[in-house]
């Protein structure tokens, strides 16, 4: 528990630090937030406010990890993705806001990255840590269920699907960090009394969130980019899987499947009727934003059902 606690201070001290000197460096080299001309008038405004801030939150994070690793070596796989997504995200923030690439890294090379970083991590919990193949069932009283062959592909649906949900949710001024420090709670609370060894980890990536939240909450000086979502999806992702808990993801991180199906389900309706709509718009928090609903609001209902859903999810134990 100090642990826990000790990681939780050094990060979100780092990360206190980190944000406020990151933040005009990005202003001068114009790393500025792109808004979407169809989306809430109200986020037009936003344009030009400087984004790619994860860097600050992922470098407090690591560097605090780093701290443990040595007592803790289950941190490593852990980090490794979350590190390698958050690279792939800066990689695809730089094209689209220095290179003037509204595109961004193709979905095709973003999913080459995020598939080889997941095959690695794959490979690293079979064959070194070796966590076998079956998962946690909610609400079972602990029973597991053995996928054997059919884990693979589970796996990389799980890998794909929560660090995809993860970056749709990053549109509101605070919601992502909001949610998953709420998640990353849960999970924390999950390793701690369940011995785990990933505490110290889940400290380090609450207390950076919390120190980057001072910046990022409405008004945000700085967006977190996809350099932040992309490592937060991996990181949820990772934990879940290495604690054998994915399907806990749906409970805990239901605004993150939410946020994932809302797009899903908007694209197809809209292809399938030639124009026509389910939601006022996509990602489903804008559908929120469209029907009236401030900010603030869709970042207060979000997390608060968030934390109900993680006492849920406890109890689903």
């Amino acid at each position: 528990m100090k642990e826990a606690l000790f990681a939780v201070l050094i990060s979100f001290g780092l990360s206190a630090v980190f944000c406020p000197l990151l933040i005009p460096y990005l202003k001068k080299l114009k790393f500025g937030q792109q808004e979407r001309s169809d989306g809430p008038k109200e986020h037009l405004k936003k344009a030009g406010t400087p984004t790619m801030g994860g860097i600050a939150f992922v470098l407090s994070a690591t560097i605090t990890s780093l701290i443990f690793i040595q007592k803790y070596p289950r941190i490593i796989p852990v980090l490794f993705v979350m590190v390698g997504f958050a690279l792939i995200g800066f990689l695809d923030d730089y094209l689209k806001v220095v290179k003037k690439n509204t595109d961004g890294l193709s979905p095709s090379k973003k999913m080459l990255g995020q598939f080889v970083i997941a095959t690695v991590f794959l490979v690293y919990i079979l064959r070194v840590e070796q966590i076998g193949t079956d998962i946690v069932i909610p609400f079972s009283g602990g029973k597991t269920l053995d996928l054997k062959w059919a884990y693979i592909p589970f796996f990389y649906i799980v890998m794909l699907g929560t660090d995809n949900g993860v970056n749709f949710t990053d549109g509101v001024d605070g919601l992502c960090s909001s949610v998953t420090i709420l998640v990353a709670v849960f999970f924390g609370v999950v390793s701690l009394t369940g011995g785990y060894e990933l505490t110290p980890i889940m400290g380090a990536v609450v207390g950076a969130l919390m120190g980057f939240l001072l910046f990022n909450v409405h008004p945000a000086k700085v967006f977190m980019g996809d350099t932040g979502s992309l490592a937060l999806g991996g990181f949820v992702a990772a934990t879940a899987l290495i604690m054998k808990m994915p399907l806990f993801i749906i409970i805990v991180g239901f605004v993150y499947l939410a946020e994932m199906l809302s797009v899903i389900i908007q694209v197809s309706y809209f292809k399938a009727t030639h124009g026509k709509r389910v939601f006022r718009m996509a990602p489903i928090h804008h559908h929120f934003e469209l029907g009236g609903w401030s900010e603030t609001q869709v970042v207060g209902v979000f997390t608060i059902v968030t934390a109900i859903l993680c006492i849920l999810g406890y109890l689903a134990l």
